[in-house]
């Protein structure tokens, strides 16, 4: 690939089937596209520290598991 080739593409959006040079865009979808990737970043953020948040409980649960395990 040469370099004039690779500098000339833009990037593409692909929404719903369809794809957009996103360089045609007006600004206002522009900023609606790195809105959208933002609360896409910040789902997997929160999903992941769910994610955390479930392992301690159940670590949590085990302990409790083995200290009940003398009363029965």
């Amino acid at each position: 690939m040469d370099k004039k080739n690779s500098e000339s593409r833009s990037p593409v959006l692909t929404f719903e089937g369809k794809k957009y040079d996103v360089n045609k865009l007006p600004e206002e979808t522009k900023e609606i596209i790195k809105a959208l990737q933002i609360a896409e970043t910040q789902l997997k953020m929160h999903e992941d520290t769910l994610r955390l948040i479930s392992i301690g409980r159940n670590s949590l649960a085990n302990q409790l598991r083995e200290k009940l395990k003398i009363y029965d």
